[in-house]
């Protein structure tokens, strides 16, 4: 059986965050599980984002808290989060309103698609 995380301060204590103090959030539409777009969260965007259904990150380039969707209406809404095996990532599912990505784009992994090999199905 998977244990819950009940709360926020929870959340935080279980979290693994880096030596920079920030973790990884990887955001994705609820319902298709398209990734929209990749953040970072220090304790207290993280604690913002579990208790306020609104994602919010910690910017690395502004150094302050940004709560995606603020100034473009492009809100996300928090309708699930969880943690990869060794709570060190979190997945937050969301109900994406508007573009993801500051460009206008759907998500911001539209924006520029690489090439690259593709393996065939199967045991390597």
């Amino acid at each position: 059986m998977v244990a819950v995380t009940t709360n926020a301060q929870q959340a935080i204590e279980k979290a693994r965050f880096g030596a920079d103090g920030l973790l990884p959030a990887v955001i994705q539409q609820q319902g298709t599980g398209t990734v929209l777009m990749l953040g970072y969260m220090d304790a207290e965007a993280l604690r913002r984002t579990l208790t306020e259904g609104r994602v919010t990150f910690w910017s690395r380039s502004r150094a302050e808290y940004w709560r995606k969707g603020d100034t473009s209406g492009n809100i996300q809404l928090v309708r699930a989060a969880a943690f990869d095996c060794d709570a060190d990532a979190l997945l937050v599912t969301v109900e994406q309103v508007g573009p993801a990505c500051h460009t206008g784009a759907h998500a911001c992994f539209d924006v520029e698609p690489l090439q690259a090999v593709v393996l065939p199905e199967g045991p390597a």
